[in-house]
């Protein structure tokens, strides 16, 4: 990071917020230097667990080419399954191309499952579409109508398939009234049966009921998947993936820390330069929000990209909620909409800090962008200025006391400021040119706050 230049930087006495305007007190952060000391494990033992885990790649991906080379028609939902486990299991990066050209097999109609019984074929059914949803397939949910009778129910009393279907329903999408009578019929179900469960299945079916599995982060999932598949019966898991899941889960974790330390000692300097008592410290959190954006260790770059930006909005954020006054909100957003360094000079010391910290830690994104030869670098910049417009429009209503008058007139403001497309424009333009031009401009045009 370039800090603030000392020649326009404000003294250190003048470095603290007006002594007559007190900051919320925010919680302190409970992680505060952890990470600048914390290791999960030595260097040779990460080095050790890294050779051990290539092996088990290799072990494993023979395993995926041999259940998905099969042609038997019995064999679709094994490899479904299969498919399944491994992103579950937090794996699934590991073998993308070859679980892409199965579900384009699949999605054309090449792979299918030849007699099922009726439980079975629901599930297979469900497991399909499931994996084929997620995946971004377009597929019917006509799919289900035959399995639902007049009365709306379906014709399963297997849990697991009942779970299946529950946990594809949820990637239903406005208007899909056999998805929408999916999840209350197989909630109702399972909630029905949850007593007479083994404690596993119980334990599971009711995690399943609170959070479906779309909703759910995928490290954290893969963690706690990890433990629910070494506990399967030896002859459902495989001992190879279940080692290598091991493996991988502690070698992003070493990853991740790395990370966290670096975002540690970033903050902590942006800290020195500024007094930021009225923002919330949580920088950790941000990183744990984005790090649901892009897991794979090869996109370190961007989730420390990521979480820098955003923890910089929140910084305005929190200036412009719990702080500011609607003057110096007025002025700090026609600064930001003129990105001049200049500018700071209108603004108290405290001020002139956050105000040219911002710009400098955006430019350093914006220059390391473009010495990776992204052509959507500038980009950032006006993503940073939409967002600030978004909080200042949100301010204005306040102290007008403006209640709008239809529910599209407060999300045309308050879906922008939420920051989920800035969140999702960023993420595209921070993996480079995975994304053109012209998609990346119809984000921009759904995050903005007009």
């Amino acid at each position: 990071m370039v800090s603030c230049d000392p020649a326009v930087a404000p003294a250190p006495e003048e470095l603290e917020l007006p002594k007559h305007r007190k900051p919320w007190p925010y919680t302190p952060s409970p992680w505060g230097d952890f990470f600048l000391s914390h290791q999960p494990c030595t260097p040779s033992q990460l080095l050790s667990m890294k050779e051990r885990a290539r092996v088990k790649e290799e072990e494993a991906r023979q395993i995926v080419r041999d259940t998905f080379a099969s042609s038997s028609s019995d064999q679709l939902a094994l490899k479904l399954e299969l498919v399944d486990t491994l992103q579950r299991i937090g794996v699934g990066y590991r073998y993308g191309e070859e679980i892409d050209e199965l579900l384009r097999a699949v999605h054309r109609g090449t792979e299918h499952q030849e007699g099922c019984r009726d439980d079975d074929e629901l599930y297979v059914t469900s497991l399909r579409f499931y994996l084929l949803r997620k995946h971004s397939y377009s597929v019917s949910s006509d799919v289900f109508v035959k399995f639902r009778d007049d009365q709306g129910n379906f014709a399963s009393d297997d849990v697991n398939c009942l779970l299946m279907l529950y946990d594809a329903a949820h990637l239903r999408t406005r208007g899909e009234e056999v998805l929408d009578s999916a999840i209350a019929f197989t909630k109702n179900r399972l909630q029905s049966v949850m007593d007479s469960l083994e404690p596993e299945l119980a334990k599971e079916v009711q995690y399943t009921l609170e959070t479906p599995r779309y909703r759910r982060v995928g490290r954290v999932e893969a963690r706690r998947y990890i433990s629910v598949y070494e506990r399967k019966a030896a002859a459902t898991r495989n001992h190879t993936i279940l080692e290598l899941a091991k493996l991988d889960y502690s070698i992003l974790q070493a990853l991740y820390c790395e990370e966290l330390k670096a975002l540690t000692i970033w903050w902590k300097d942006l800290r020195s330069w500024a007094d930021l008592r009225f923002a919330r410290e949580r920088v950790v959190e941000m990183y744990f929000w984005m790090l649901g954006v892009v897991y794979e260790p090869q996109y370190s770059y961007p989730r420390i990209l990521l979480t820098k930006f955003f923890k910089l909005v929140s910084l305005i954020d929190d200036f412009c909620d719990s702080y500011s006054t609607t003057e110096e909100i007025e002025n700090f957003t026609i600064a930001i909409e003129r990105w001049d360094e200049q500018d700071a000079e209108l603004f108290p010391a405290y001020m002139k800090a956050l105000y040219i910290n911002i710009l400098h830690n955006i430019n350093d994104i914006i220059q390391e962008l473009k010495l990776r030869e992204n052509s959507h670098a500038e980009l950032v910049k006006e993503l940073l200025i939409d967002i600030t417009q978004c909080y200042h429009a949100e301010v204005k209503w306040r102290d007008e006391h403006y209640v709008p008058a239809k529910v599209e007139e407060h999300l045309q403001l308050s879906a922008p400021s939420s920051a989920c497309m800035h969140i999702t424009n960023l993420a595209f333009i921070s993996l480079g040119d995975v994304a053109t031009k012209e998609a990346i401009g119809v984000g921009f045009l759904l995050s903005k706050n007009h």
